[in-house]
């Protein structure tokens, strides 16, 4: 995860980013340290990834990599506002004693557009990531790529649309209108059991969240996700990060999964 230092939005592809509301800087950071205290009370570790001034859109860390079984795959960002951030992640993981970390010749933007389960790496695709990225991520990694089409700008990154509740027994809430007819009918096939979000959740970000297969961080403003949640015996826990979704992100958004070789799960 990485701290806030300063954020000027200066393009809005969704309602949530509007250059008329800047961020509060302080309210921003004190949500963040209020999602990195919350994964600390719920027995997770959490490293931090050093901000700097000129990257104020690191603080999305999902982006910055993808990690299965201590195994790095880097991120090559769409956009150069965020180039530069690709190599700071890779030399995190190079610093912190990961040996295999790969910097990816095609565009994909972390955890943004791939999300793991047991069985697949889902892969999202039409906004950002390349989906020549998604054969590179099946040959690196060793496990099936599924490419699903993102056709909503307002889901423009996989992560606003799906989250892996249990990667253990391929658990996944998602919402439908984010994705094409023939993305749509994969994912009804693959999960029949999925969670499907409405508008008015998915609208408030409510998937871009983080489970660690009983408790689920997502907005709080995404109620009726809650309450589907409890139905099915997760305990979600509603994160006001409202300052940080001006921005375009939200929990998951925060929140790069470290999936070391010795366990399933890992830290945050």
């Amino acid at each position: 995860m990485c701290p806030p230092t300063h954020f000027k939005v200066t393009y809005s592809i969704n309602p949530w980013m509007d250059p008329a509301k800047p961020v509060d800087l302080p309210l921003a950071l004190t949500q963040w340290e209020d999602l990195r205290d919350r994964y600390h009370a719920l027995g997770h570790t959490v490293e931090l990834l050093e901000p700097r001034p000129d990257l104020p859109d690191m603080v999305f860390a999902a982006n910055g990599a993808t990690v299965i079984d201590g195994r790095v795959l880097g991120a090559r960002f769409a956009y150069a506002e965020r180039t530069a951030e690709a190599a700071v992640h890779r030399e995190w993981f190079h610093d912190h004693g990961f040996t295999d970390v790969r910097e990816p010749d095609h565009v994909n933007e972390g955890e943004g557009d791939f999300a793991v389960t047991s069985s697949y790496i889902l892969a999202g695709r039409g906004f950002r990531s390349s989906s020549l990225s998604h054969d590179e991520a099946q040959e690196f990694f060793g496990r099936p790529v599924i490419g699903l089409d993102l056709v909503d700008p307002l889901y423009y990154h996989l992560d606003t649309a799906l989250c892996v509740l249990d990667d253990a027994g391929d658990e996944i809430m998602y919402y439908p209108g984010a994705f094409s007819p023939g993305s749509r009918a994969v994912l009804a096939r693959l999960f029949p059991d999925a969670l499907i979000a409405d508008e008015t959740d998915a609208a408030a970000l409510g998937l871009n969240a983080v489970s660690d297969g009983r408790h689920v961080l997502l907005p709080q403003a995404a109620v009726g996700l809650c309450r589907a949640l409890r139905e099915r015996g997760f305990e979600p826990i509603g994160m006001d990060l409202g300052e940080l979704l001006k921005g375009g992100g939200s929990v998951k958004c925060c929140t790069q999964e470290l999936r070391p070789r010795e366990t399933a799960g890992g830290g945050h």
